[in-house]
């Protein structure tokens, strides 16, 4: 394991062309002598300081990642994305039209070669959903091949290299304020996550009176459900709007646990992540079909929220999904 906290230099642009990139966005950057004296800014990649210069063929993983750089205005910066079959179809994001303008590389995971043969200056993506020992895609390996990379600092709690922690709501307004550094678009990544923080807070002031309502996420998983811990957006979204996550006190992201601790949980609502072929109707069916989930409070009252996926991984649609969440319970409250 490294240890240093030195800034590390990775796939410099041309020097001419990394000024009028970084001018035109308006970033106030200070240059950095090399070989070439490309301009750089220095940006935490997790908790390491990197120098990265102004991407032009970014590639990002899954819908949070290019939502992330949607939302800032840098499709033009975007070559193309990777979406794997677990993501919505992308004609259902907010951002539909931004993903017209770039091209689909893969709808398999994230690999190398993918990355290597797009001529990727940057690929976007978490540690363990896009880099991976296993699949020999992480940022080290990318850095001795002079590409980029950016991980969601949500993730950034599970990297073994250089290990950060942020809550996961945290975690989204890092990512839009680092990437707004590396795009010298820092004024619109501000404006963003004022705009986000303040929706937020409408919905924790709306939040129901009384004691927060126990809330089961249901992933997946008919033998032992996948569920959601305390390092992922789902947490919060039940925190802020009035719930309280029955395994939120697992530091863990997504994670397996038994139905015996489901029952003890005693849920009131049961929220359903509904993506792929993992239909949010037939999971709700399941669980009242099964005979160990049929009593639970959740599932005699159906109480059934559907999360849908890109509003539970990190990505700027985590805001809607808590301003949706917290109508439901709202209305759940109203309603007795």
């Amino acid at each position: 394991m490294r240890v240093t906290t030195r800034a590390r230099r990775v796939a410099p642009l041309p020097a001419l062309a990394a000024i009028a990139l970084l001018t035109a966005c308006g970033a106030q950057v200070e240059p950095t002598s090399g070989a070439d004296d490309a301009t750089t800014t220095t940006v935490r990649r997790c908790a390491e300081p990197v120098e990265y210069t102004v991407p032009e063929r970014a590639v990002v993983y899954e819908g949070g990642s290019a939502d992330k750089m949607f939302a800032l205005g840098l499709t033009d910066h975007v070559h193309g994305y990777v979406m794997p079959p677990a993501n919505p179809p992308v004609s259902e994001s907010p951002w539909a039209a931004e993903y017209e303008e770039v091209e689909l590389l893969s709808q398999d995971l994230l690999n190398r070669e993918l990355v290597v043969d797009a001529d990727a200056d940057l690929v976007v993506a978490g540690w363990g959903s896009g880099f991976s020992d296993e699949r020999g895609i992480t940022p080290e390996i990318l850095d001795g091949l002079g590409i980029q990379t950016f991980m969601h600092a949500e993730s950034c709690y599970g990297y073994p290299v250089f290990p950060e922690r942020h809550s996961p709501f945290d975690g989204l307004y890092t990512d839009l304020e680092r990437l707004g550094q590396i795009f010298g678009v820092e004024d619109r990544a501000a404006a963003l996550v004022t705009d986000y923080r303040e929706r937020v807070a409408a919905v924790q002031e709306q939040a129901p009176d009384g004691d927060p309502v126990p809330v089961f996420l249901y992933d997946s998983g008919t033998d032992k459900p996948f569920t959601a811990g305390a390092q992922v957006p789902p947490d919060d979204i039940i925190r802020f709007a009035g719930g309280e996550n029955v395994f939120g006190d697992l530091d863990e992201r997504w994670t397996e646990v038994t139905w015996e601790s489901v029952v003890e949980a005693q849920p009131e609502v049961i929220m359903i992540l509904d993506y792929g072929d993992q239909r949010a109707q037939d999971k709700i069916q399941f669980l009242k079909d099964n005979p160990v989930t049929a009593e639970l409070p959740a599932v005699r009252d159906d109480a059934f929220f559907v999360l849908d996926y890109n509003e539970g991984i990190s990505s700027p649609r985590n805001i809607d999904g808590v301003e949706k969440f917290g109508a439901y319970l709202r209305d759940r409250a109203a309603g007795r």
